[in-house]
């Protein structure tokens, strides 16, 4: 059986009965775990080592692993500092250990694959947008710069990353958590800074995440991450990220709910040109996502797969072999870390992100 366009999120600190079926029949390419998953070092390896049995492939098991308050290894270890925290003291020297640290650890736990670096830039540091804390910067050069950097060492030690939010998160002016932010820059305020980053990182980056915002100079219809307009025309024809791997932000946001229902959304994240759709908590509606891509053209599944394909065996590694002194020595360099440069938190920290 193919495997589906689907990465998704499991309920638990294990699978239950119900989701080990529902994976061996859709096949996801991947999964994304969160803090609910998270209770302490071997389970959450075997978890990781139960979703690799499930699958005739290696799959993406993917975490938001931002640092600072987008950690969820809490429970496990001390979060690497924030990138504002890491940009604010412009050392290349903590950000290498930072990345290093935070890659060492996902892999003792059995992820390949880290939903970072944010490249949004802080348009609106004073605004709950979801941005606040979590940002690398204002200015684009800084941002391609540090953000860079961490990209560089987190892929060096065979973590593969993800640039998120095409074509710029930080844009929003209220939260896509809740509801679809609106924009109305032009093509050419977005090409002057917020789409520098990524273009600059583009060679370097294994995947990139569509923002869900709605731009409404670029597209009328649609928010970027069902954008075929903004996805296809300007992020895979005009840039030029053709023939690498493309995917939603979570559609479980109530940016995508309140507008789409469950099902239409997939189709149309497919259609637009992701090559995966993502859905988080909502798992169980997974069967109609996956029935819904299913009955678009072939043409259009098979280039999405072709992608997933090409970034499975480019860009995913298996586990680190478990060893309790590595895993001591990354955990205790965590915490060194964390005590070397203590995290500040922004004025604004209400986003669901940092609770998941």
């Amino acid at each position: 059986m193919t495997q589906s366009l689907l990465l998704l999120g499991i309920n638990g600190t294990s699978l239950t009965s119900g989701e080990a079926e529902r994976f061996r029949r859709l096949l996801p390419a991947g999964y994304i775990l969160f803090s609910r998953n998270i209770a302490d070092a071997r389970q959450t390896r075997k978890l990781t080592d139960d979703l690799r049995e499930i699958s005739n492939f290696e799959p993406i098991i993917a975490i938001d692993q931002e640092g600072g308050r987008v950690t969820r290894t809490t429970a496990l270890a001390s979060p690497a500092p924030s990138a504002p925290a890491l940009a604010a003291r412009a050392n290349y020297g903590l950000i290498h250990d930072a990345a290093v640290l935070t890659a060492d650890l996902l892999r003792l736990l059995g992820c390949n694959m880290n939903f970072a670096p944010m490249l949004d830039l802080d348009h609106f540091p004073d605004v709950s947008n979801a941005t606040s804390g979590r940002s690398w910067g204002r200015d684009p050069q800084r941002v391609i710069d540090y953000a860079g950097h961490w990209n560089r060492w987190l892929r060096k030690r065979s973590i593969a990353t993800c640039g998120k939010h095409f074509p710029g998160g930080g844009r929003a002016t209220s939260d896509p958590h809740h509801d679809l932010p609106r924009c109305n820059a032009t093509l050419e305020e977005l090409l002057r800074e917020d789409i520098l980053p990524f273009t600059a990182l583009m060679p370097e980056l294994d995947s990139i995440m569509l923002a869900h915002i709605e731009f409404p100079i670029l597209d009328s219809d649609y928010p970027a991450s069902l954008s075929s307009k903004i996805i296809r025309g300007l992020l895979r024809g005009q840039l030029g990220f053709d023939h690498h791997l493309v995917m939603t932000d979570d559609l479980d946001m109530g940016a995508i709910t309140k507008r789409f229902g469950r099902g239409e959304d997939a189709k149309r994240a497919i259609e637009a040109g992701n090559d995966l759709a993502m859905i988080c908590h909502n798992t169980e509606s997974a069967d109609l996502a996956a029935q819904a891509i299913a009955n678009l053209p072939i043409t259009i599944q098979d280039e999405a797969h072709e992608r997933v394909e090409r970034f499975r065996h480019k860009a995913l590694n298996g586990p680190l072999l478990w060893s309790d002194s590595h895993w001591e020595k990354t955990v205790s360099g965590l915490a060194e870390l964390a005590g070397t440069l203590p995290d500040f938190q922004s004025a604004e920290t209400s986003s669901p992100v940092a609770d998941y």
